[in-house]
């Protein structure tokens, strides 16, 4: 079928057109009425539509002028092939939302990827199915000139639109579609999860109801209107539906904007993402109904022709639902992310050092869950004892970490990332490219040298404490916990002698979700209110007083992401290696602050008798490491960020240059806070503060 005729030896259009369209009819002994037109399409379609600047019709013109019984024939076999074939599903269904449930949605459009759903014989989405089954169809019919598709709209003697507003007619049908996608976007707009959104329409009438008042009367006068079935654009009545069509989609707009107050559920967004497309679809049908010229009439009718072919090619395009429908979620998750990563990220001296105290807690706490590991792999247990002793040993120790206010610096660069991209954003506000990345450049040098001394930080007390722990314990009980197990704390560690940047890299993927976590739990409780609802809970307000009560709904706004994002880093961690087990494959984390501790428990293992090429690879593997951790959380979040504000990545080019410029024009920046008062331009590290969102 199309696959078939796509991939035959292509013939000559003239010479398809004589073959079928001559005194011998052809066109009528075919098996399928419609074999013939995909033969047609198939033989005008390019084969790179993306590159090719024009797709010339001339020479079918000039035939069809010089042979008008041919000409005929073609028209009629197209009328008959279109005849009453009803367009009003195509218009209200095609590439729009149909489900709220967004992982739904995704399963229905991946498998009509593979497998198309077939529509009815009789119906017009069946025949453009077949004729135009390619995703880059749209795009060459777009680049058809303008004049050759009005001259052969003349040269067969199609009628247009207007011609009737009967039962089964296409501008019966369009009005059909209009007033049925007016009715769903009334219903759901007028959704409870909605209207929480936009809480400042309570009080009004719905515009969404208003509009299909509006369009209702249009419709009734269509029909009396039995000369031209159609208005001016300089009609009250139709300059009024405008109106309230701006009206809906400021109400839209306007429920999205407040998604950072009131956050968003996955669902909402869906809901208000599907009414955003069935306004989008009225706004390209409206101008259908206006007509101002004659050929106003004739260019109509093409660009609906138009609208259902780009319509039904497109209606299963997945990547463009998922980028439209994560996009919010992901900017709202970025947003908490940069809140909380603008803590992390240091400038005066001061600063700097606090963030070194801190994340020698980090380290401190991180020595005694290496030792806490080793004792826990004593334990004679199921895989899944492991997975779940050792989730239970990261999370806690994570979670003590978070609550205790010390730092842990692979979790840094997720929460970074999109401080990172805020900076950028503001600085794009500046008409001088050079000037917006030189703040995005400064800016990241703080985060780097941030970043840079809570990993010193938590290197140089995790190996300590790890040492001092282990020495301890054997000074006790006259154990030495890691005896057997050096060899393996030791090679883990080597990026040529074991898979640890594997490993890293999926640590790094950990902590980018534990990010994605915390954002996400945030923008949840925001919505739901979890705040006011504990602020208020009568059991609590009674049992503990008003103020104990407020003061537990602020700490749980405060602490509640963050405990939740560590405890389930904690759990990846925990039972990866398990999984790994469980599946027949070499999976396991590595991460430099733990890295650092095992190396000391690696050396103490020994007695001390580790060679010098196992020490040089230990150190620098615990190096390597901690560079894959922070290169793969900070490209996702990077990424993620980039795409939820709807920056280019051709950004990226620029941004790099930049801070290469800058690394050459003050290298210890990156590494050591070196001054406060200086103009970005300058070289030194003051930004301008941003206050956006």
């Amino acid at each position: 079928m199309p696959i078939w005729f796509a991939r035959k030896k292509k013939k000559p259009l003239l010479e398809i057109i004589k073959f079928y369209f001559d005194e011998n009819r052809r066109w009528k002994e075919t098996e399928d009425n419609y074999d013939v037109l995909v033969e047609i399409v198939s033989s005008i379609r390019p084969k790179k539509p993306k590159s090719v600047v024009e797709v010339d019709l001339f020479d079918l013109i000039t035939f069809l002028t010089e042979n008008k019984s041919i000409a005929n024939e073609l028209s009629t076999y197209l009328t008959e092939l279109f005849f009453e074939k009803k367009i009003s599903k195509i218009l209200t269904d095609a590439a729009i939302l149909q489900d709220a449930a967004f992982f739904h949605e995704v399963k229905k459009r991946a498998f009509a990827k593979i497998l198309p759903f077939q529509h009815p014989i009789d119906s017009l989405e069946y025949v453009l199915s077949q004729v135009f089954y390619s995703d880059t169809d749209p795009i060459w019919i777009n680049k058809i000139p303008q004049a050759q598709i009005e001259e052969l709209y003349d040269l067969l003697g199609f009628k247009s639109i207007y011609e009737t507003i009967e039962q089964n007619s296409v501008l019966s049908e369009i009005m059909m579609a209009m007033s049925l996608i007016s009715q769903r976007m009334s219903g759901r707009a007028l959704e409870s999860d909605v209207l929480k959104m936009v809480p400042e329409y309570f009080h009004y009438e719905s515009p969404f109801a208003a509009f299909e008042k509006e369009l209702h009367l249009i419709k009734d006068g269509l029909h009396e209107e039995e000369s031209s079935h159609c208005i001016t654009s300089d009609s009250l009545s139709y300059k009024q539906l405008l109106v309230l069509h701006k009206q809906c989609e400021e109400y839209v707009e306007k429920a999205f904007a407040n998604s950072s107050k009131y956050g968003i559920t996955i669902h909402v967004n869906q809901s208000l993402l599907r009414i955003r497309q069935q306004l989008y679809r009225l706004k390209v049908l409206l101008p259908l109904l206006a007509v101002d010229k004659k050929i106003d009439k004739k260019r109509n009718s093409i660009r609906l022709a138009y609208k259902l072919i780009k319509y039904n090619c497109t209606r299963n395009n997945l990547r463009t639902f998922i980028k439209e429908s994560t996009q919010l979620i992901s900017y709202e998750v970025t947003q908490h992310t940069a809140k909380t990563g603008e803590k992390y990220i240091t400038q005066s001296k001061i600063e700097y050092f606090k963030m070194f105290n801190t994340a020698l807690g980090g380290g401190f706490i991180v020595g005694i869950l290496c030792i806490i590991k080793v004792l826990l792999s004593k334990l004679d247990t199921s895989d899944f004892g492991y997975a779940f002793l050792y989730s239970m040993n990261y999370s806690i120790g994570f979670i003590a970490i978070y609550l205790l206010g010390f730092t842990l610096a692979t979790k840094q660069p997720a929460m970074t990332a999109a401080a990172l991209i805020r900076a950028l954003q503001e600085g794009m506000k500046n008409e001088d490219s050079e000037e917006k990345h030189q703040v995005f450049a400064v800016f990241f040098a703080r985060v780097f040298r941030s970043q840079f001394v809570a990993f010193v930080g938590n290197v140089i007390m995790a190996f300590p404490i790890s040492l001092l722990g282990i020495y301890l314990i054997d000074l006790a009980f006259d154990y030495n916990i890691a005896e057997t197990k050096w060899k393996t704390l030791v090679t883990d560690l080597s990026p040529i002698h074991s898979m640890a940047i594997f490993h890293a890299a999926i640590a790094g993927c950990f902590l980018f979700l534990s990010g994605i976590i915390s954002g996400s739990v945030a923008n949840r409780d925001k919505h739901y209110e979890i705040y006011q609802r504990i602020k208020e809970h009568p059991f609590l307000k009674r049992t503990f007083g008003k103020m104990k009560a407020e003061k537990f709904a602020k700490i749980y706004e405060m602490k509640w992401a963050g405990i939740i994002s560590n405890f389930w880093f904690g759990i990846f961690m925990g039972t990866t290696a398990s999984i790994g087990v469980f599946f027949g494959l070499n999976l396991d984390i590595r991460h430099i602050t733990f890295a650092s501790g095992n190396l000391a428990l690696g050396l103490y293992g020994s007695n001390y008798t580790l060679d010098t090429w196992m020490i040089f690879w230990g150190v620098f593997g615990v190096g390597i490491i901690g560079l894959v951790n922070f290169i793969v959380s900070f490209s996702l979040s990077l990424g993620l960020a980039f795409r939820s504000r709807d920056i280019p990545f051709t950004e990226l080019r620029s941004i790099t240059v930049s801070i290469w410029q800058h690394f050459k024009r003050r290298p210890f920046s990156f590494f050591f806070p070196t001054g406060t008062n200086v103009k970005p331009n300058e070289g030194g590290d003051k930004i301008p503060q941003n206050n956006s969102h």
